[in-house]
């Protein structure tokens, strides 16, 4: 059974606007500009960041967890993915 991760294309579009916007702080860094507005940029680096990530995860749960139910195969995948999920929601919490 091949998976088809329906949203690939969305998280790159995404990772590639996000790796843009990246580029505009680093130039904003070099030109010594106002660190109230680095602030707010690297806010909406990190907020993109985390929407990616809620799309990875939903993503992921749309088709490696039906994969795994339909292979009897969930408790190993649950084990799997408890220690990325816990990092992710630890980092999405800070």
């Amino acid at each position: 059974m091949t998976l088809v991760h329906r949203r690939t294309k969305e998280v790159s579009d995404r990772l590639s606007r996000i790796e843009g916007h990246i580029r505009g702080i680093r130039k904003m860094v070099d030109e010594d500009q106002d660190c109230s507005r680095l602030l707010l940029q690297i806010a909406a680096v990190r907020a993109a960041l985390g929407k990616v990530g809620q799309i990875v995860l939903e993503d992921h749960m749309e088709t490696c967890l039906v994969k795994a139910v339909k292979s009897r195969r969930s408790r190993k995948y649950l084990s799997e993915l408890t220690e990325p999920l816990s990092q992710f929601l630890l980092q999405a919490s800070r």
